[in-house]
């Protein structure tokens, strides 16, 4: 280091770090003019700025705070690792950086030949990134891939990487279908401010014309509001759309309420264009509060079916749905209170059956064990439940109108002994488990509807359930028994197999079971499940239900998923007979997935559906993408093979292009 005291020149070579602030700069040789207030510095010129970004330099002149100066053969690396690299920039306060003949990308250079062109970058006659709009803008640029030029315009601005929302173009969409032909879609977001923005997806469809899809989200400081709707004049001329809206807001420290409403124009729309679609829609409006061991929720419900055979007589309004539960404190026997009660109105059409329900379900519960290892639970409680109905269908009789109910007393005891034997580092579990549920015969009269027990399935889940029915309106009548054995082998890293077998013993029948449904004897069939997971790469469930007598199966459900990012698959086996006077008919499906990670960038996953019971495909699709640190590329096929209405067997293919970080874009 020297200093000239006539010119109050400071002359420092080698390794030299200048630090003003939490700004930086390092280089080979740096003068600095103390009349001036100017730095000189030349050779491996570095500049590291507080928001990570590092400016390098052959030579640089900048004033004394390291804000301001010209600079020669700059590179930028910007805090999300993209690269800006310019012969000469102008710098002002830090804020502004002006480059001329400037060049940007996000992709990483050639290991082997850094000269190479890397796979895209935008080129321009000045490039200016300013901090204070977050923005890169371009003038006089254009779009290289692999160095050849594709893409001018005369202007072109985008966010820089400090920012995540930014008004602009996203990503866009290409690809067409036997049914609707080429389709293109080019979403647009806008952000209002820091809580509330739009995007707006027009799409064009060469056999239906325009669309367009608008989601639009806000935040609140107690809340949350999210709605998408869309709507086309189809070639028909008739308007067709849906909405979406959910929205959900805390009132204080107890109480909050919210809506979720899902619609369409008809009941085809949805799946047509592509939006995700359910069997039922279903819009919801509620409020609910919690506090201590005490919860209280208020709903209205209403559906819109949107299956072909489905009739909207069946579709209710409930208005409205008042549920409460309390859950008390361990009292001096060791056990605990707990009541669920429930108010519903449901109201149909003028032919549709009309339901009133109050319903009171006290209980108490207790757990216990002994010295040895027995481990019990005993339950008992008596479910109060009261109708006023209108026009509900009876077998052989006219409809009943008018008010009915049921007195249900229960109780439950449930033993269990889990033996527990050490294998090496493994540990192997054994559990007899036998459950005792006591309660009187039938409770399921006629004049008593069913609104939320439609369909009925037995399995591992509800072996031991006091009642199996899902809801109010049915109970499981007369006095049963359930045992059954529990094996489990478990390793220290979290590994296991388990399998559960059981099966259940009525003192007498209840025919509110369906023939098929495997309850409806005094031995029920036999219900198992197994779970296999000894490693990452395996994983296996299957649960069975097999009938008593014969030993064939009425039901398999097998889940199975193997394999590493290499080569992996996962398929999925359905099979169930169809119980008597079902909604729902029989089913035997195989759907199954395979996927590989190839190389780093390239990923391949094929999908399909398969009807057995038809021996016929319902749909199948491919996917193919590229993914680096600059670039996303996907591009998918697909076939569906179903019909149903309107909807034919169609086949799609699409393709997505998304350059990152110019995911978003403003002309």
């Amino acid at each position: 280091m020297s200093f000239d005291r006539e010119n109050s020149l400071v002359t420092a070579s080698g390794n030299v770090e200048i630090t003003f602030g939490d700004r930086s700069l390092t280089a080979d040789q740096v003068t600095y003019n103390q009349r001036t207030d100017i730095v000189q510095a030349a050779g491996n010129v570095t500049i590291l700025e507080p928001s990570g970004e590092q400016i390098f330099a052959d030579q640089i002149t900048i004033t004394g705070d390291l804000k301001d100066g010209l600079i020669r053969n700059i590179g930028v690396i910007l805090a999300d690792r993209s690269r800006l690299a310019a012969q000469g920039a102008k710098r002002s306060g830090a804020i502004v950086t002006e480059l001329r003949q400037g060049v940007y990308s996000p992709c990483n250079l050639c290991a082997e030949d850094p000269e190479r062109p890397p796979l895209w970058q935008i080129k321009a006659v000045r490039v200016i990134h300013d901090k204070r709009t977050k923005t890169l803008e371009y003038k006089d640029a254009w779009l290289e891939v692999f160095g050849v030029p594709v893409l001018y315009t005369p202007y072109f601005i985008h966010p820089d990487p400090s920012i995540r929302r930014k008004a602009g173009f996203l990503a866009p969409g290409f690809g067409g279908s036997s049914d609707l032909g080429f389709v293109a879609r080019i979403p647009y977001f806008y952000p209002f401010d820091d809580t509330n923005d739009l995007t707006a997806t027009p799409a064009f469809s060469e056999s239906e014309g325009f669309q367009l899809t608008l989601d639009h989200r806000k935040r609140f400081q107690n809340g949350k509001l999210d709605t998408q709707v869309s709507g086309i004049n189809d070639s028909e001329g008739d308007f067709r759309g849906h909405v979406f809206s959910e929205g959900l807001w805390d009132l204080n420290r107890t109480w909050r309420a919210g809506f979720d409403i899902n619609r369409a124009t008809d009941d085809t729309y949805l799946r047509r264009f592509g939006f995700d679609s359910q069997p039922v829609l279903e819009s919801r409006v509620f409020a609910e509060g919690f506090r201590g061991r005490n919860y209280l929720g208020v709903n209205a419900y209403s559906f819109q079916d949107q299956r072909a055979d489905a009739d909207s007589i069946d579709s209710p309004l409930v208005l409205p749905l008042i549920e409460y539960n309390h859950v008390g404190e361990p009292d001096r026997f060791g056990g605990n209170f707990a009541m669920d009660a429930s108010f519903l109105v449901v109201s149909r059409d003028e032919s549709g059956n009309d339901t009133r329900r109050l319903s009171i379900r006290p209980s108490w519960n207790r757990r216990f064990s002994d010295s040895i290892g027995n481990l019990f639970a005993f339950s008992t409680g008596v479910w109060a439940d009261g109708y006023h109905v209108a026009n509900v269908e009876r077998d052989n009789t006219s409809d009943f109108t008018g008010v009915t109910g049921r007195i249900y007393p229960y109780a439950s005891l449930e033993w269990r002994l889990p033996l527990i034997n050490q294998l090496g580092k493994a540990s192997q579990t054994l559990e007899p488990i036998v459950n005792f549920v006591a309660s009187p015969n039938g409770g399921n009269s006629s004049n008593i509807p069913n609104e939320d027990s439609q369909e009925f399935e037995f399995d591992d889940t509800n072996l031991f359930g006091a009642n199996r029915f899902g809801g109010i309106d049915r109970v499981e009548g007369g006095s049963r028994i359930n045992y059954g054995l529990k094996w489990g082998l478990f390793s220290p890293t979290g590994r296991s197999i388990t399998l559960l077998v059981g099966q259940t013993y009525r003192f007498n029948p209840d025919d509110t079971f369906a023939e098929g449904s495997g309850l409806e004897d005094d031995l029920s069939d036999i219900v198992a499940a197994a779970r296999i997971n000894p490693s990452p790469y395996f994983d296996a469930t299957y649960r069975t239900q097999i009938e008593k007598d014969s030993f064939s199966a009425r039901r398999h459900q097998v889940q199975l998923s193997a394999g590493v990012p290499l080569l992996r698959g996962s398929t999925s086996y359905i099979f169930f007979e169809e119980p008597e006077d079902s909604e729902f008919s029989g089913r035997e499906e195989l759907s199954f997935n395979i996927s590989s990670q190839f190389t780093r960038e390239w990923r391949v996953q094929v999908q399909a559906i398969r009807d057995m019971a038809a021996n016929e495909m319902r749909s199948i699709s491919s996917d193919l993408v590229y993914e680096d640190e600059c670039l996303i590329v996907t591009t998918r096929f697909s076939r569906t093979f179903y019909e149903d209405r309107d909807l034919q067997p169609t086949d799609a293919f699409t393709v997505n292009l998304l350059l990152k970080t110019l995911g978003q874009i403003t002309f």
